[in-house]
């Protein structure tokens, strides 16, 4: 089990936990810095602020209920549904591939594919705002053509991280498929 420091694309520090269970199977954890109190109180005071400055003008006091509810809304459906703060896939030789999200909220997302659907693990490139990123992503058998490729699964999609902990996972899993 061993535990790298990254940095994802915008450059935030991420943690590569890789835990190898066996050498046909592995695990690897990409985990993003927790919530910042100071972030969610800046927004948090800025959007009630600006509900005071209206509230003054206009002496309406629904504009501060209102400024209140959406904040936490906000808040709640932002921890629940956008906050991820661990990204997992575990590779296992014969049987297949599970990808696992959990969120700031305690939620967790699980996929799994079966060995004999996927064709290869690959490093592909992308645009992202106006710069060139690399991703990991699974290419998934074309059924009716052997050679084709039917759909590409992303992987570590809310973590982004750079090419270099992409490289690490990348050649661990093609060890993995190339066993198989």
């Amino acid at each position: 089990m061993s535990e790298d420091k990254y940095s994802d694309i915008n450059g935030n520090t991420i943690l590569l936990n890789s835990c190898s269970h066996s050498s046909f199977c592995r695990e690897f954890t990409i985990s993003t810095p927790k919530v910042s109190l100071r972030k969610i109180m800046a927004y948090t005071c800025s959007v009630w602020l600006i509900a005071y400055a209206v509230f003054l003008i206009t002496e309406n006091t629904t504009v501060l209920s209102a400024a209140i509810f959406v904040t936490l809304l906000g808040m709640m459906l932002h921890l629940h549904f956008v906050k991820i703060d661990h990204e997992s896939l575990l590779i296992i030789g014969s049987l297949g591939i599970q990808m696992s999200s959990s969120y700031a909220s305690g939620r967790e997302s699980t996929t799994f594919i079966e060995m004999g659907k996927v064709k290869d693990i690959v490093i592909n490139e992308a645009i992202y705002m106006q710069r060139v990123i690399y991703y990991l992503c699974i290419l998934l058998k074309d059924p009716s053509d052997p050679n084709g490729v039917a759909d590409v699964v992303p992987l570590f999609q809310s973590s982004k991280p750079r090419l270099s902990c992409l490289d690490k996972v990348y050649k661990s899993c093609q060890e993995i498929i190339g066993q198989c």
